[in-house]
């Protein structure tokens, strides 16, 4: 993406056509002696700065009509400049000049239609605040994008939890059968995560949406800019303000990659338990999300989950490659910046596509209530409950959990829990006194149920129906509020966009 030094009119990121394919055709920013040589290619971003072609037209228009408006540029010339990046956007980005990067093709694209004059679209500019401009403007409708997915797998998750409140299943800690609870308290806990993974987008897109045109190179401009008029015309919601800063700051694509790659490990502990499920019977995914073997035709393999899990790489590769691009830079613009954007849009890309997979898997997946339920006393599951039981009588935990442990020492092979009988022998031996003394044989049995089980825990956040419940209303109820956020800065992008319109159509 491009991000190019002290360029005086943007960065670069990329491959092919630089400066001069053929070897040596001078640049509007190149001139003669720094057109050709064999790094031109090497230094050119165009062809990877097609990502933000429209964002430095939108970059473009505001800066002209904020100067013409400072009469820094007569409104006849602003006119004609403004006209012929209209036609630059009709024809695309495809039909750039060559050139270093998008920022100097436009340039030259406008010259070419306008003269000599289109060169003054460039004043009291410089590439590395235009850039960044350019890239914050891209990155905060990629988020938006983001959030928008991540609310909308959030409402599916409520879906399923909704219609499974009942549906008993198996827990584990350290992979091992812990205690029963339900396919609804199991979405709702990664709803929950998702719900912080949205905060964080959220936050990131503040810092980003703010404007650093009129910093030029780094060291500001002698000419009466008026940043604030560039910022309501882009729809940023305030200026970034030290010009040095401004300028090389790259910490809000680390902000927004560090969220993208916390959002990837949600989603991938998600398909992780859902391949695990998946293995035991315990889910059924939906043919879409699924596939089979090339050799073993019986087999129904979670390969969607799998390449969610594995897509997490992208995003903490991602991570890890802009920070060690940021790390050793000094202040204030440095050519490695055009290295820095393309690992945030490849970790945006890559988990978007995730969070729509995973989700959607969920959504669409049978959960076999017999199966869950049966496999939810696995392992006496259900002595966390009879512990609980023991100590709500009186027991003291510790206890209670070594009559439990006791009697679930003495199992036979092939058995999940010990009967009344059984726990009533240990207790008598640990506690002196029958099971009797303490709990009565319906409640004990009822404890050893996982249903019951899982209704005896309707403490806030709890697995219980009414529980799960209370915890769906809650988030439908953050669910609303993110959605009006993501409406209110979308409405403010429009706006912007609307506003620039009009002002540009003044110079019509």
């Amino acid at each position: 993406m491009s991000d190019g030094g002290d360029r005086d009119a943007s960065e670069a990121d990329g491959d092919e056509a630089a400066a001069d394919a053929n070897g040596g055709d001078e640049t509007v920013i190149r001139r003669e002696r720094f057109a050709g040589g064999p790094a031109r290619s090497f230094l050119s971003s165009l062809a990877d700065d097609e990502r933000i072609f429209a964002a430095d037209l939108a970059v473009d228009r505001a800066h002209v009509v904020m100067l013409a408006e400072q009469e820094i540029v007569d409104s006849e010339t602003a006119g004609e400049i403004l006209a012929a990046l209209d036609d630059v956007e009709q024809a695309g980005h495809g039909a750039l000049p060559d050139g270093e990067d998008v920022h100097e093709a436009i340039e030259s694209a406008v010259i070419e239609r306008v003269g000599p004059d289109g060169g003054k679209m460039h004043t009291a500019r410089s590439r590395n605040d235009e850039v960044a401009a350019c890239i914050r403007y891209r990155l905060r409708a990629d988020v938006l994008d983001l959030i928008e997915t991540v609310v909308g797998a959030r409402e599916q998750l409520l879906d399923v939890a909704r219609s499974e409140r009942e549906t008993v299943m198996p827990g584990y800690t350290h992979l091992q059968p812990a205690q029963p609870t339900t396919v609804a308290h199991w979405v709702l806990s990664y709803e929950q995560a998702l719900r912080r993974d949205t905060a964080r987008l959220l936050d990131a897109y503040e810092r980003i949406n703010q404007n650093p045109l009129g910093s030029a190179a780094f060291a500001g401009t002698p000419f009466d800019v008026d940043r604030e008029r560039t910022a309501e015309l882009l729809g940023f919601d305030s200026v970034a303000e030290n010009s040095m800063d401004a300028s090389a700051t790259r910490d809000f694509l680390v902000e927004t990659t560090s969220a993208v790659a916390t959002l990837a490990t949600t989603l991938s502990g998600l398909a992780e338990d859902v391949v695990v499920m998946a293995s035991k019977g315990h889910v059924d995914l939906h043919d879409d999300y699924a596939s089979t073997s090339s050799i073993m035709p019986q087999k129904k393999n979670p390969d969607t989950l799998e390449l969610v899990r594995g897509r997490t790489g992208d995003a903490v590769a991602g991570l890890n490659g802009l920070l060690t691009n940021l790390k050793g830079q000094p202040r204030a613009y440095n050519r490695d910046l055009q290295r820095a954007g393309r690992h945030a849009w490849d970790a945006i890309d890559s988990v978007t596509e995730s969070v729509e997979v995973a989700a959607g898997a969920v959504a669409t997946a049978d959960w076999p209530a017999e199966t869950l339920e049966a496999a939810a006393t696995d392992g006496f599951a259900t002595a966390t409950g009879v512990a609980d039981l023991l100590a709500m009588a009186g027991v003291p935990f510790r206890t209670a959990h070594e009559v439990v442990a006791e009697a679930a020492a003495g199992l036979a092979a092939g058995e999940d829990a010990p009967d009344y009988e059984a726990l009533s022998a240990v207790a008598e031996d640990v506690l002196g006194d029958p099971l009797s003394a303490y709990v009565d044989r319906e409640a004990l049995e009822a404890a050893l149920d996982p249903a019951e089980s899982v209704a005896m825990r309707d403490s806030r956040g709890g697995p219980a129906p009414d529980a799960v419940d209370a915890q769906v209303s809650a988030a439908e109820d953050v669910i609303a509020v993110d959605d009006e956020a993501l409406a209110d800065r979308r409405r403010a992008v429009e706006r912007a966009r609307d506003r620039r319109r009009t002002e540009v159509d003044r110079y019509a």
